[in-house]
């Protein structure tokens, strides 16, 4: 098929946009990490997709969002929270990661924020 991607994309950051964050928990014994990731569309909105990373690499549990600016995203990460620290205790809990950035033809980028 022609212009079918190498790999599944979890988010992508189009022209105008930019990363608006990623955070991961430590890893969680049975399950994996769980990761948010976030990109500030051109209208100041940012959009948001929660998963989990297996440790074979797999990622499952899809979770989307959009609020309606950065500081919001403070609140997605807060209610993420609450619930993994009921879950899993309070050291399993989102923190600043580095997002892993790749163009659609599945070359690594490194870790710029900006399209």
């Amino acid at each position: 098929m022609e212009n079918e991607l190498p790999f599944q994309p979890i988010l992508t950051v189009d022209k105008g946009e930019q990363v608006a964050g990623m955070w991961i928990t430590p890893f969680v014994p049975g399950v994996g990490y769980f990761k948010l990731l976030a990109k500030k569309k051109e209208n100041g909105k940012c959009e948001w997709v929660h998963f989990i990373q297996r440790v074979d690499g797999t990622k499952d549990s899809f979770h989307r969002g959009e609020v309606e600016t950065e500081n919001d995203l403070e609140k997605v990460t807060e209610t993420i929270n609450k619930v993994l620290a009921q879950i899993f205790g309070e050291n399993i809990k989102l923190e600043n990661g580095e997002p892993e950035i790749y163009s659609l033809d599945g070359e690594k980028l490194g870790n710029s924020t900006v399209h």
